[in-house]
């Protein structure tokens, strides 16, 4: 049915992290500039979901210049995210090994930084499952960029070829996304959207990752013995 399937990671792929871990980074971006005790409000719109008027709003009640300002916030966000993977509080759902049995083509498209997704597959060996993956890069015209702007959605189905695609997410701006790409959307129920109310309608809706391969068909997987003899 589908020539591609592209997924979002946090959320999806990899738990979400802690707005406490992404508030904490804000505020080091903020003091790591000579700003030392910075309004907690600010702080908070900047850990998530700032757009570039409110960005630069607040850098100019503190003196800062914007770019740098937003290049430093996403590195400190990038290693808190990678640091909490590595300390085991970021971790891959369960049924990720579900997707071993699509037969198509994979790719991985976040809002969040690229420094962060490409450390967080790697680190949880994920990133050779994926013939594409993309994120954000660190500068103030990639926050007009992210969901559910079909922005690096495109350039992943450009990359993978696919003329037909699944976008699978738990978020609304995931389904918009997609919606905007003209594709197709999979909402997946992870506990933490169990009770959500959407004003989109995605294509489908899944309790968890096991649900694609009755959607996107099974591949034909080889038993250890035909792998260890093709090693």
């Amino acid at each position: 049915m589908y020539d591609a399937v592209v997924l979002d990671k946090d959320g999806v792929l990899v738990g979400r992290t802690s707005f406490d871990t992404l508030r904490e980074a804000a505020w080091d971006a903020f003091v790591s500039l000579g700003v030392e005790d910075p309004d907690l409000a600010h702080v908070d719109d900047v850990a998530v979901g700032v757009d570039p008027a409110t960005l630069t709003d607040i850098c100019e009640r503190y003196g800062m210049e914007p770019a740098k300002f937003w290049r430093v916030r996403d590195e400190t966000a990038s290693a808190a995210q990678i640091d909490a993977a590595r300390k085991g509080r970021k971790t891959p759902y369960e049924d990720v090994d579900a997707l071993r049995f699509l037969d198509v083509p994979l790719g991985v498209v976040s809002s969040n930084q690229q420094a962060t997704v490409d450390a967080v597959l790697d680190h949880f060996g994920l990133a050779g499952r994926f013939e594409v993956a993309y994120g954000r890069e660190p500068s103030i015209a990639s926050l007009s960029r992210k969901k559910p702007s079909p922005y690096y959605l495109e350039r992943a189905l450009e990359d993978l070829g696919a003329e037909t695609a699944l976008f699978v997410g738990d978020n609304e701006s995931d389904v918009r996304a997609a919606d905007n790409a003209g594709i197709d959307s999979a909402f997946v129920r992870r506990p933490h959207r169990r009770s959500a109310e959407l004003s989109c309608q995605p294509t489908y809706e899944i309790d968890d990752l096991h649900d694609l391969v009755s959607i996107c068909g099974r591949a034909p997987v080889r038993s250890d013995a035909e792998t260890d003899e093709s090693a």
